[in-house]
């Protein structure tokens, strides 16, 4: 039943199979809620690890943590392999590494603020086009001045050093606007209130860890512990947008593949298009049509097709559709829309049979070796190796304890940066004005030296030219007791002077 080409899905009227080498066209699992989208993600989980392949998944209930343990034997399990013919049935469980943004229940998850980047970032901060300039003005600053800018604390810091050389700046750069400044303070508030802090830092992931397999040549699944995250919906979307990002850097074009690099599963991924920054959505169409090229296959699970975008949906080859409801039109469109995506099948009213599906099953239509979809098909799940449900606390801790990951990415990093750099250059400052020693009278006791009786500013005195000529003005007009005497001595002879000078006029006109 297990084939070296092929990942195993279940029996319709005959074994469905996922052809691994054109597993990268991306895919669909869609149904309502209890109808068996989360067993399908984990059989195509199993799947790939089994065939060496690497898989990435958002864990959004908790219950995709059950692939690190084996099974346990199920009645209703060895029943339905038993009807699908499903002989190579074993209960197994597959190597798992554990993530967690918050570093709570897996390994931490980081990248630094200079890696996002600041076009990155103005997008996820929806900022316009005057502060995404503001922004970018500020990380040339950093890099001009041998400052990295690696968490929040130091863009905090770095947003503050600009606003206070928004002049100096706006003269070298280009326009800088405090009211900019302010804007993407806000911004990031708002961001590092839903937990940016954990996710900004060193040691940064390096994305080839999520591509690794084991020495018997199975792929590692990573599961993304995504419950908590699910409630701080910009910090989940400034990872993906790093995420998917790093992938269309960091991996080169291989074009189609024997088999995929890289499977992400996005679960609940209406959560991911809900209300999600436009520069996601962008970045998820981008990745969708192009990273295929790369050897990453993207498969989206979802309650309604209708969450996925038409840009988006119309790149899924692969689909596994599970039953849905049709009590809203809403819902009623749903199903017409699901039943067209599908290649008709002559046997099949695809629309009604979508209705009446059981739990477990599903209308299956894959894509065959010329990269068509096959004809869609009403197909019996196989049942999981590994456990239905989640793991315990402790065995997820014990699992977490066990993996290399732990000794690379559990301690966090604060090497020197802006944040350092800055503080360092304010405290520079400060003691340089505190060696002119103390201050009198609101003023600093040395900016003056003593001369007489007067302090006068030394000759390297920042105040200036035009308040020390106009103290020097007031000191000259200043005069000694000598001058005081001497001048009123004068006055007063000058008094009387002016009193005689009538009398002696009269005498010597009365000579004549």
């Amino acid at each position: 039943m297990i084939e070296e080409t092929a990942v195993y899905l279940g029996t319709s009227t005959k074994p469905e199979h996922l052809d691994l080498k054109l597993a990268n066209r991306h895919g669909l699992i869609a149904g309502a809620t209890g109808t068996g989208k989360t067993v399908s993600l984990q059989i195509l989980a199993e799947g790939f690890s089994n065939h060496g392949v690497p898989v990435f998944c958002a864990d959004v209930k908790g219950d995709l943590s059950g692939l690190a343990a084996a099974g346990v034997s199920k009645d209703f399990l060895e029943k339905r392999a038993e009807k699908i013919g499903f002989t190579d049935y074993v209960y197994e469980k597959f190597p798992c590494v554990f993530w967690d943004l918050f570093g709570k229940d897996g390994h931490p998850i980081r990248t630094t603020v200079k890696e996002m980047g600041p076009i990155l970032l103005s997008r996820l901060l929806d900022l316009n086009e005057t502060q995404e300039g503001v922004l970018n003005i500020a990380f040339r600053l950093a890099d001009d001045e041998n400052m990295p800018v690696l968490d929040m604390k130091d863009l905090r810091k770095l947003m503050v050093h600009v606003a206070e050389r928004a002049s100096e700046l706006t003269g070298e750069y280009g326009s800088v606007s405090k009211s900019s400044v302010g804007a993407i303070q806000r911004r990031l508030l708002v961001l590092e209130e839903q937990g940016a802090e954990n996710f900004f830092g060193e040691p940064a992931l390096d994305i080839r860890d999520f591509m690794r397999t084991t020495s018997d040549g199975k792929g590692i699944i990573n599961v993304l512990a995504a419950e908590t995250l699910m409630r701080s919906p910009r910090l989940y979307a400034t990872f993906l947008l790093w995420m998917l990002s790093e992938l269309f850097e960091e991996l080169p074009e291989v074009g189609d593949p024997q088999k995929p690099k890289l499977v992400f599963f996005f679960d609940e991924a209406h959560l991911l298009f809900d209300e999600a920054p436009k520069a996601l959505l962008q970045k998820v169409e981008q990745v969708v049509r192009l990273i295929r090229s790369k050897g990453v296959g993207v498969y989206f699970v979802t309650q309604n097709p209708l969450d996925v975008p038409d840009t988006v949906s119309s790149q899924l080859g692969n689909r596994v559709q599970h039953a849905l409801r049709a009590f809203t039109p809403r819902e009623q469109r749903a199903v017409k829309a699901a039943a067209e995506t599908f290649r008709p099948n002559p046997d099949l009213d695809t629309e009604r049979v979508i209705m009446e599906l059981g739990v477990g099953e599903a209308l299956v239509s894959t894509l065959e070796k010329k990269g068509q979809p096959s004809i869609v098909e009403r197909t019996l799940i196989r049942p999981p190796s590994s456990r239905l449900g989640p793991l315990t606390d402790a065995e997820r801790q014990e699992i977490i304890g066990e993996s290399e990951m732990g000794r690379k990415y559990s301690e966090t990093i604060d090497r020197e940066s802006a944040y350092e750099i800055l503080k360092k250059r304010a405290k520079d400052a400060e003691e340089r004005r505190a060696d002119a020693g103390g201050t009198v009278g609101g003023r600093r006791d040395t900016e003056y030296v003593r001369h007489g009786e007067f302090r006068v500013p030394p000759a390297n005195s920042r105040r200036s030219p035009r308040t020390s000529s106009r103290r020097t003005k007031r000191r000259s007009n200043r005069q000694t007791a000598s001058e005081a005497f001497f001048k009123s001595m004068m006055r007063s002879l000058g008094t009387g002077m002016g009193r005689l000078l009538p009398t002696i006029i009269k005498l010597l006109l009365g000579r004549r």
